[in-house]
């Protein structure tokens, strides 16, 4: 089983700010680390694909926003079109994972942790790149189970 376990890293591409978070040794956790400016969506796509190469990153899940009824809308689109960027700077291959209500999730438990609304913009990008690529590993342990 040990070797199965790929060093992965999550993307919540935002238009101001784009959170990542990284897999934890054994691949069962994913832990946050922090965010990039992203208002150069290009520059953004270099940083991403650069982070993703420092940690030694096989594989890079991006949120991808889908609409509630499943379509995909704008938002969708930009992720995407972000994916098509950053693959054009790394080898490493990029999953898209349904990410909907990650953020709403994100500003739940930093409220529910105290953490005043002011205070969680530079925490919640990461924290939703956290839930984005923990939900992608436990599917992914699901479908092996």
């Amino acid at each position: 089983m040990m070797n199965d376990i790929k060093k992965l890293l999550g993307v919540d591409f935002g238009a101001a700010r784009t959170g990542l978070a990284r897999s934890d040794d054994l691949g069962m956790y994913a832990v946050g680390m922090g965010n990039i400016k992203s208002y150069n969506i290009e520059r953004a796509a270099a940083d991403v694909a650069k982070k993703a190469e420092e940690i030694g990153a096989e594989l890079i899940v991006i949120g991808d926003p889908v609409n509630m009824n499943g379509s995909r809308g704008e938002k969708s689109e930009l992720c995407h079109n972000f994916g098509a960027l950053v693959s054009a700077h790394t080898d490493i291959p990029i999953e898209f994972f349904d990410e909907r209500l990650t953020t709403v999730m994100a500003h739940g438990i930093l409220g529910d942790s105290g953490i005043k609304a002011k205070n969680r913009k530079n925490i919640v990008d990461s924290l939703s790149a956290e839930l984005i690529l923990q939900g992608y590993m436990d599917k992914q342990k699901n479908k092996k189970s």
